[in-house]
C-alpha cells in the first residue's frame, strides 16, 4: 500500500484522491445553491411586508414563507387581518421580541418546513459533503480524518426525520389551501372566481413540494413499511401499489427537492415583486 493511503487504501488529506474526473462540481454548485436560498429566505424574513397582496376577505396572494400567518403585525394592511390565524401581533410576544426585528410572522413559522429539509437523507449527503467537507465526495480525502460514530451525539436531531415529515405534509395541505383562495378575489365566499399568473404560481409551488415530500423514504415506509408479504390480501397488494408510485418519486429525490426549493423561493419574489408595484399582474378578474 501506497505510504500516502488513508483509511480504506484512499489517498489521505483534505481534497486528496485519486480520482480523475470533476468530482469537487457538484459539491461547489450544490453549496452556492443553497446557502443563495439560505439567505434570501432569512432576508425575506427579516422584511416583514410586500409578502401579501389581496383585498378585504379571505384571498389574494400569500409567500409561503409566511404562511400561515399566525398574527398580523403592526402596520399590517386590513385584508391580512382576516387572514391572521390568531388575530393580532399579542403584547407577550412584543414584549420579548428582539427590538432589532421586525414583526415578521415569518420567523414563527419558518423552523416547521426548514427541519424537514435539514434532516432530509439527500440534504444530510451534500451539506456533509459540501458544508461540512465530511468527506467532500467520494473517495476524497475529508477535512479531517477521525472514527465514525453515525448519526449520534450532536447529529442525534436527525433521527427525529420522520416526524418532520407530518409537518411538512401539514405545510403541503396550508399552501394547498393559500393556492386554492387566491382564485377568488375577496374570498372564496361571495367573491369572484378569476385565474391569475399569481394563482398559477401559487398553485405550483405545493404540487412541487407534494413530489418532494411525498418521495420521502419515511413516506415510503410509511406506506409498506414492515409488510412481509406484498401479495397476501388486497390491502398489502394497494400498498404494495402505492409504495411503487412513492418509489418513483424517490428516485429523483434529488431532483424535487431542488426544483421545490426553488419554485418555494420564485414564489416570494413573485408575490414581492407585484406587491411592490415593479411588475403587474396579469388576470382574468
Amino acid at each position: 500500500m501506497n505510504e500516502d493511503s488513508g483509511v480504506g487504501g484512499h489517498t489521505s488529506g483534505l481534497g486528496a484522491t485519486q480520482r480523475t474526473d470533476r468530482w469537487w462540481i457538484e459539491p461547489l454548485w450544490t453549496a452556492l445553491g443553497f446557502l443563495a436560498f439560505v439567505v434570501y429566505s432569512n432576508w425575506a424574513a427579516f422584511q416583514g411586508e410586500h409578502f401579501w397582496i389581496g383585498e378585504q376577505g379571505v384571498g389574494g396572494y400569500l409567500s409561503p414563507f409566511y404562511s400561515p400567518v399566525l398574527f398580523y403585525p403592526d402596520g399590517a394592511a386590513e385584508s391580512l387581518h382576516a387572514h391572521a390565524w390568531l388575530g393580532e401581533w399579542p403584547t407577550w410576544l412584543k414584549s420579548i421580541w428582539p427590538p432589532f426585528m421586525p414583526q415578521s410572522p415569518a420567523w414563527l413559522i419558518l423552523a416547521g418546513p426548514m427541519s424537514f429539509r435539514a434532516t432530509c437523507y439527500y440534504y444530510r449527503k451534500f451539506y456533509y459533503r459540501s458544508l461540512f467537507l465530511a468527506p467532500p465526495g467520494c473517495a476524497v480525502g475529508p477535512a479531517k480524518q477521525k472514527k465514525y460514530r453515525g448519526e449520534t451525539a450532536l447529529l442525534l436531531f436527525q433521527n427525529l426525520h420522520r416526524y418532520t415529515w407530518y409537518i411538512a405534509v401539514c405545510f403541503i395541505a396550508i399552501l394547498s389551501w393559500d393556492a386554492f383562495v387566491s382564485f377568488w378575489e375577496g374570498g372564496v365566499v361571495g367573491g369572484n372566481f378569476g385565474v391569475g399568473v399569481g394563482s398559477i404560481v401559487l398553485t405550483i409551488n405545493p404540487i412541487l413540494l407534494g413530489m418532494y415530500t411525498f418521495g420521502c423514504h419515511s413516506c415510503r415506509h410509511l406506506v409498506a413499511g414492515k409488510l412481509n408479504c406484498f401479495s397476501c390480501g388486497l390491502v398489502p397488494k394497494a400498498r404494495h401499489s402505492l409504495w411503487q408510485k412513492v418509489t418513483n418519486l424517490n428516485e429523483n429525490h434529488m431532483f424535487w427537492a431542488w426544483v421545490s426549493m426553488v419554485w418555494v423561493g420564485l414564489t416570494d419574489v413573485y408575490v414581492r415583486l407585484v406587491s411592490m408595484g415593479v411588475i403587474n399582474d396579469l388576470n382574468t378578474w
